[in-house]
């Protein structure tokens, strides 16, 4: 059998090739999107990055995470700040209700049955309107 040829030493080494190619991949892939996420780069000078990183894979990676790393992580967290700032703006529309005449009759309706105060109700009247 196949696996009787295969000693501990080989299954670690193959294991830690593994573990290193995903590494790989992983920066690859990182560098690839802030390649396309950066508006200050010319097409022309990110077609150049990418034909690099296909013709010398290893050394074109390592240049550009030292070169453009500080830039990368820059990107990467205004990328996240705008994705969350979406997802509040929506969870805040959706929790809420898109229309604000219904929230105020909501509110309203809480005022008449005494649930809320109408100091409540003006807060929710103010947000809903503004």
């Amino acid at each position: 059998m196949i696996a009787d040829n295969i000693g501990s030493g080989d299954l670690l080494w193959a294991m830690m090739a593994f573990f290193f190619m995903v590494i790989y991949f992983m920066m690859l892939f990182s560098v690839i999107g802030d390649l396309f996420r950066d508006h200050e780069l010319s097409g022309f000078s990110k077609v150049i990055w990418i034909l690099a990183l296909l013709f010398l894979p290893l050394l074109s990676l390592l240049i550009y995470m030292i070169a453009r790393g500080s830039g990368m992580a820059e990107r990467s967290i205004a990328a996240q700040q705008q994705m969350q700032k979406q997802m509040d703006t929506y969870v805040q529309q959706t929790a809420a209700g898109a229309n604000p005449t219904e929230q105020i009759a909501q509110a309203k309706k809480l005022l008449d049955d005494g649930a809320i105060s109408q100091q409540e109700f003006d807060s929710i009247k103010a947000k809903a309107l503004g």
